[in-house]
C-alpha cells in the first residue's frame, strides 16, 4: 500500500482556490485567512515529509500572520532545531501549495520523497500551534487533516506565541541529547527564562513598572503567565492592549509594527516622562521600546538600539571573563540606521556584517560568529552562541572572583536567550536584565548614539521582478542605470544614504533613505522614489515631491 494512499481523499476536502498563486517567503505563506485552507493542509503533508527526511525528528507548524491585520493568516514550518525551514525546502512548499489537483499533490509528495531519499517507513512527528486569529480554528482543522493523511504523531500546543513553538520544537529534539534545551511546555519555557532572569538581576535595585503593549495578541496572556511564574518585583509589568476576545482589535493602532512605522505610541497610551514602555507584535516575535522625554517628545528604541545594547553588554562580559579569543559580532540589514553601524564599528569596535532582509539570512550570518547578535530594525532578533564559543567558555578556569562572576553571567545569559528564533518575551527579559544591571533608564540607554532621520516609502511598479540587487540588497544591478541615479541623489545630502529593493509580496519596491536632517532625509527619499517611478514603470500617483 502506498504511503500516500489517503492523501488524495483528504486533499479533496480542501480544494485549492483556482485564482490564487501562493509563494512561501521569509514568513512562510501569508494572505487572507479563509483562502489558506488548502495551503495549510498541504503544509501538514510537507511537515511530515520533512520530519521523515530528518529521521523522525519533530518539525513545527505555526499558524499565524504576525503583525498583519486579523483577517490575514499564514503558516510556516519550523525546522528541527527550532530555526526557520531549510531554504532548499521553501521551493517544495511553493510547489505543493500550487498543485492544481489532488493527484498532483500526491505526485509532488512522491517526487520530493524520491529526490530527498526519504525512508517512508519512519513515522513522522509534528508539533503545531496557532495564534488568536478568528480563522485559526478553520486552518488548524485543515492542518490536522494533512497530518492524519500521513499518520503523523502530532502534538498540539494550542494557542501560544510563535517563538514558544520554536522553543518547544528545539526542546523535543534535544531531549535525549547531552545538552537538552529545556522542558517543552509553557511552564518549562517560563521557568527556564524566568529563573535565568532572576539569577542575573538578584541584588540589583528594583526597576520601575514596564508597560507592555501586547498588540491585542497572544503575547498578552503569555506574558502574564511569565510574570506569574517569575513572581518577583524585578518583573513588575502592566499589560495594555491585551484584548484577545474582541474581533477587529489585533494589531490595530498598536503593536511593534505600528509603533515603529508611525514613530508614535499606541493609540490610547499616554506616555508619562520617565515611564518605561515596550510593544510586542501580534505573535510576540518582535519588540521595540520607547519613552517620552521631559518635553513629551516620543523616542523609539528599536531593533538597532536593542542590538547595540546587547552587543555592548556581551562585549564587556567577555572581556571581564578574560576569554581573549572570543569575539562578539553584530549582523544588520540595510535598514539598520547608519548611526548604529558607525557606533558598532567606531565606538564598540566590534565586527559587523550586512545580510539580506529576513531573519533567516541574519540567523545564518550570526551562526558564523563566536557570539553573534542580530536584530532587524523592526525589533526581531536574538543572540547565538557558536558551539566553539561554548567550548571555550567551558574550558576557562577563572583566576579571580570577578572572572568567575562574568563567566557565570554569560552562562545565565545564554539560558535567558531563545537561540532558536527572535522572541519578544525572551528579548524583553534580556533588555530588562541589562538595564537593571547597569542601573540605566531608557533615556540613558538612548543616549549612546543618536539615530539619523530616516524614511521608508513604497513605490508601486508594473513588475517588481526587474529589480535585482547585490551587496545585501544595498545596490541595484537592474534596471540598468538606476543605481547611478540613486548615487547622484545621495551625494547631494550630508550623511545621505538610500537604497531600493523589491517587495517580497507585492508589485512594489521599498525606498529607504536617511540623511543628517529630517528635511534632507525627506527630500532624498522622495527624489529617489520619483526616479524609481519615472525610470522603472511606476503605477498610480507619482510619489509627491517633499515640500
Amino acid at each position: 500500500m502506498s504511503a500516500f494512499a489517503q492523501v488524495a481523499e483528504y486533499s479533496a476536502k480542501h480544494p485549492k482556490p483556482s485564482d490564487i498563486t501562493f509563494e512561501y517567503g521569509t514568513a512562510g505563506f501569508r494572505t487572507i485567512g479563509e483562502t489558506l485552507e488548502s495551503t495549510v493542509f498541504r503544509a501538514g503533508l510537507l511537515a511530515a515529509l520533512r520530519s521523515q527526511s530528518k529521521h523522525g525528528q519533530v518539525i513545527g507548524v505555526m499558524i499565524t500572520a504576525s503583525h498583519n491585520h486579523e483577517r490575514d493568516n499564514g503558516v510556516k514550518l519550523v525546522d528541527s532545531m527550532g530555526e526557520m525551514l531549510q531554504q532548499s525546502w521553501e521551493g517544495y512548499c511553493t510547489d505543493i501549495a500550487n498543485a492544481s489537483s489532488d493527484s498532483q499533490v500526491v505526485d509532488i509528495l512522491a517526487s520530493i520523497a524520491q529526490l530527498e531519499g526519504i525512508d517512508m517507513s519512519i513515522r513522522p512527528k509534528v508539533a503545531y500551534a496557532r495564534d488568536t486569529r478568528p480563522s485559526g480554528p478553520l486552518l488548524q482543522a485543515a492542518l490536522e487533516d494533512g497530518l492524519a493523511a500521513l499518520d503523523v504523531e502530532a502534538t498540539n500546543f494550542g494557542i501560544v506565541t510563535t517563538p514558544q513553538l520554536h522553543y518547544f520544537v528545539r526542546c523535543l529534539n534535544t531531549a535525549n541529547s547531552p545538552s537538552p534545551y529545556g522542558e517543552p511546555t509553557e511552564s518549562g519555557y517560563n521557568t527556564k527564562y524566568g529563573q535565568a532572569f532572576l539569577r542575573l538581576v538578584d541584588g540589583k535595585p528594583l526597576p520601575s513598572t514596564l508597560h507592555i503593549d501586547a498588540a491585542n495578541g497572544v503575547g498578552a496572556p503569555q506574558v502574564r503567565k511569565l510574570a506569574d511564574a517569575i513572581g518577583s518585583p524585578y518583573f513588575n509589568i502592566e499589560v495594555n492592549n491585551g484584548d484577545t476576545d474582541t474581533l477587529g482589535k489585533l494589531n490595530i493602532d498598536c503593536g511593534a509594527d505600528y509603533v515603529k512605522s508611525n514613530q508614535r505610541s499606541p493609540v490610547g497610551t499616554t506616555l508619562v516622562p520617565s515611564g518605561r514602555y515596550c510593544s510586542f507584535d501580534g505573535d510576540a516575535d518582535r519588540i521595540v521600546y520607547y519613552y517620552a522625554d521631559d518635553h513629551g517628545i516620543f523616542h523609539l528604541l528599536d531593533g538597532d538600539k536593542i542590538s547595540t545594547l546587547v552587543a555592548t553588554y556581551l562585549r564587556d562580559l567577555v572581556a571581564a571573563a578574560g576569554v581573549t579569543d572570543l569575539q562578539v559580532g553584530v549582523v544588520q540589514t540595510a535598514y539598520a540606521n547608519g548611526s548604529s553601524t558607525s557606533y558598532i564599528k567606531d565606538t564598540l569596535r566590534l565586527p559587523t556584517v550586512f545580510a539580506k532582509t529576513g531573519v533567516k539570512h541574519l540567523h545564518h550570518e550570526a551562526e558564523k560568529m563566536s557570539i553573534g547578535a542580530y536584530f532587524e530594525a523592526n525589533g526581531h532578533g536574538t543572540v547565538l552562541f557558536n558551539p566553539c564559543a561554548v567550548e571555550k567558555l567551558q574550558a576557562v578556569r577563572p583566576a579571580t572572583p570577578a572572572q568567575a562572576d562574568a563567566i557565570n553571567r554569560l552562562w545565565a545569559l545564554r539560558d535567558l536567550i531563545n537561540e532558536s528564533v527572535g522572541d519578544a518575551m525572551s528579548d524583553m527579559l534580556l533588555v530588562e536584565t541589562i538595564l537593571i544591571c547597569k542601573g540605566w533608564t531608557l533615556e540613558q540607554w538612548d543616549a549612546a548614539y543618536t539615530d539619523l532621520p530616516s524614511r521608508l516609502l513604497k513605490v508601486v511598479v508594473n513588475d517588481r521582478n526587474i529589480f535585482k540587487t547585490t551587496d545585501a540588497e544595498q545596490k541595484l544591478t537592474s534596471p540598468l542605470g538606476l543605481q547611478g541615479v540613486v548615487d547622484s541623489l545621495v551625494a547631494k545630502f550630508p550623511k545621505g544614504r538610500s537604497f531600493v529593493r523589491p517587495s517580497g509580496t507585492e508589485d512594489a519596491v521599498r525606498v529607504y533613505a536617511e540623511a543628517a536632517t529630517r528635511s534632507d532625509c525627506d527630500q532624498l527619499a522622495y527624489a529617489v522614489a520619483g526616479a524609481v517611478f519615472d525610470k522603472a514603470g511606476g503605477r498610480g500617483d507619482r510619489p509627491a515631491e517633499f515640500l
